[in-house]
């Protein structure tokens, strides 16, 4: 679902970028605080299968929520159920998030089916990256290659898709309850740590004695006891080397947000195939899968030999990639910049003028740097910056005709940061200027856009009919409205006369100019107003390939040094906190987007990198300082323990299960 998320927020419900960036990380981090209140209910009061149950129908709930309401002809209010939807997906997903894997482990018994259980969770993170992948590749041809309800895509098809698989897998999941060893809830660590840590807090500051205590969380003791005490002390010593770790999710999880809006500025055309912006998703799943065996078997070995083999230097190494990624991100987004239109600024404006006569036109006008200038038949002038000394600006233009189209004089008025068009015609047998407003940026659907203007008097049905889709855009000739298209080859018809043909091209928006001719006849001109995107879309790989290695060094290295670091009574708790530093690296992003430090997307990925690099001296200092809990682990405690830490602390649908391989096989 989040694969497509934000392009249905653009597109559909005509959020901006940064207003779909926002939601898109508001729903992800609150994906991640979820699993705090999951892991409380199932362990403090339903247990894991009535928490998997009850949360799954919520999930389902909002996932039928958010199809239902990308439907267009229900006219529901999309942008209120949507936010709805999300926050029903939220809570079900991750409430269950640290529920799943652990209920799978309850199933066996230790140490007796250790085997089974390495088993079983090898096929659970084979499951998931394969739903990741399949999701990933298949979602956007649901979006984009099916049509339905008028729309050159179907939201509501690709969003009702996840809705029935998981309606399905709940009635799946409720057929095999006889089968289940159902633990009953034991109690949340959690809850524990957070009155340990309340009670030492309360404490001191009500203690009015003159005793000095070693440590503040030592004035929890007498009701907690020494042991939780020392645990918690473990716990916070990790928890500061946690601090800068947030950042590294803020830069990860833009892969569904920044970077595929910088897909959509791109050309994905392979061949016959057509790659689309949220398919550059599926990169992180594919790689996960053919890193992690690399990693063991030659990348760390490698990193061995030059000294980074301890938990804390493969996880700076990780942020360290991250940050590159992002640099290189920034670069491409400076060459795509290089080739993006020129858009008038606040005292800017931009004028164009199409001749639709069959003559040519000598102009004389006032403005700044067109006192005169030539348009010939069906030709087009443009000019794409004009300083304005106010809001406002009349200019005056006189146009004299080569032939026997008539002469016009005409005032004409530009605004701006806006441009404006005019289409030179003939109304009532005398030449006419046709003003409308243009949009001379990317469009922002991300579709190809085109203007349909005829000089006919009457109205013509023009149709565009794709020539391997069955796609049909038609337009009335006394129209200026512009319509979105599918890439591809185009038979232009008017009136059911087949008269023409045109490529539309990825990223592009034109303009169509159509002189009817004395014998009834058409004739065609068409304008590149936006040029398409020029930069493949493959581009992006260098920057995605190396984000998720940095995931690799940095989730599974994580993951590792948590579990092996924590007290016994704490890891839980410790994974927990993981999940949280998800959640607030997505607060960043949204801080970061509300604010909008700049207008270059370019200059806030290099941004990023930046405080990447600021927030890699930070963790170094940090990690100096940290002094290794040395614990020597059987592989059947780490069989033992594996439901409750590498499992629970599943990163998302694609992550789920790395954890398990990097235990069995690194430590």
């Amino acid at each position: 679902m989040r694969t497509i998320l934000v392009l249905y927020l653009t597109r559909r419900l005509g959020y901006d970028d940064d207003g779909a960036t926002v939601l898109y990380h508001v729903f992800t981090s609150l994906v991640y605080f979820c699993p705090l209140f999951g892991a409380i209910i199932a362990d403090s009061f339903l247990g894991r299968f009535k928490t998997i149950l009850y949360l799954s129908l919520v999930y389902a709930i909002g996932s039928i929520v958010i199809s239902v309401g990308a439907i267009p002809p229900l006219h529901l209010p999309a942008s209120t159920v949507t936010v709805l939807g999300l926050m029903f997906i939220a809570i079900g997903t991750g409430g269950i998030k640290p529920c799943v894997a652990a209920f799978g482990g309850d199933q066996f018994k230790i140490p007796e089916q250790a085997k089974m259980l390495a088993t079983f969770f090898s096929l659970f993170y084979m499951s998931i990256n394969a739903g990741s992948l399949i999701s990933t590749t298949v979602t956007p041809i649901l979006r984009e290659d099916v049509h339905c309800f008028g729309e050159e895509d179907c939201f509501s098809l690709a969003f009702g898709v996840p809705g029935v698989l998981m309606i399905t897998s709940i009635i799946v999941f409720i057929i095999g309850r006889s089968f289940y060893k159902i633990e009953k809830p034991s109690g949340n660590m959690f809850v524990m740590v957070s009155k340990c840590i309340g009670n030492a807090i309360i404490t001191r500051v009500r203690d009015t004695s003159n005793v000095v205590r070693e440590h503040w969380l030592d004035y929890s003791e007498p009701i907690y006891g020494r042991d939780l005490v020392d645990d918690v002390k473990s716990l916070m010593k990790i928890l500061v080397l946690y601090i800068p770790l947030p950042f590294f999710w803020a830069l990860q999880d833009q892969q569904g947000s920044r970077w595929t809006f910088q897909a959509t500025r791109m050309n994905g055309e392979v061949g016959l195939f057509t790659i689309k912006p949220d398919q550059m998703q599926v990169i992180n799943p594919l790689f996960i899968i053919l890193f992690i065996p690399l990693w063991d078997l030659f990348v760390y070995p490698m990193l061995a030999k030059i000294g980074i083999k301890r938990p804390l230097q493969k996880l700076t190494f990780g942020m360290i990639l991250a940050g590159l990624a992002f640099l290189i991100s920034g670069f491409l987004e400076l060459k795509l910049e290089s080739g993006y239109p020129i858009v008038p600024g606040p005292s800017q404006t931009q004028i164009r003028i199409f001749n639709g006569l069959n003559c040519s036109y000598h102009f004389e006008t006032n403005l700044p740097e067109d006192k005169s200038f030539e348009i010939g038949a069906m030709e087009m002038f443009e000019r794409k910056i004009i300083q304005l000394d106010r809001v406002n600006q009349s200019f005056n233009l006189k146009a004299t005709s080569t032939g026997s189209c008539g002469d016009l004089t005409a005032d004409i008025e530009l605004n701006a940061g806006k441009a404006t068009s005019y289409f030179l015609t003939t109304k009532l047998a005398t030449a006419a200027l046709v003003a409308y407003e243009e949009s001379p940026d990317k469009p922002k659907k991300g579709f190809p856009v085109i203007r349909i203007l005829s000089t006919s008097n009457n109205t013509r049905e023009v149709s565009l009919k794709h020539l391997s889709k069955d796609v049909v855009r038609s337009f009335s000739s006394n129209s200026t409205e512009m319509q979105s298209l599918l890439v591809g080859e185009y038979a232009v018809v008017v009136d059911n006369i087949p008269v023409s043909s045109l490529t539309i091209e990825p990223g592009a928006a034109y303009t169509m100019v159509i002189r009817e001719q004395l014998d009834g006849s058409s004739m065609i001109k068409t304008h590149v107003i936006v040029p398409p995107n020029d930069i493949h879309i493959l581009w992006q790989l260098p920057q995605y390939i190396i984000v998720t290695a940095g995931e690799i060094m940095f989730s599974v290295t994580g993951l590792e040094f948590s579990y092996t670091q924590a007290p016994e009574s704490m890891k839980s708790v410790l994974q927990a906190c993981w999940l949280l530093a998800v959640a607030f690296g997505n607060i960043i992003v949204v801080i970061v987007a509300e604010v909008s430090f700049f207008d270059s997307q370019a200059s806030e990925f290099f941004l990023f990198a930046g405080c990447m690099a600021v927030n890699v001296v930070l963790f170094i200092w940090l990690a100096s300082r940290y002094k290794y809990r040395h614990v020597a682990e059987t592989e059947t405690a780490i069989a033992m323990s594996t439901p409750k830490t590498s499992i629970d602390a599943q990163r998302g649908s694609s992550k789920a299960g790395i954890e398990n391989y990097a235990y069995s096989s690194d430590m």
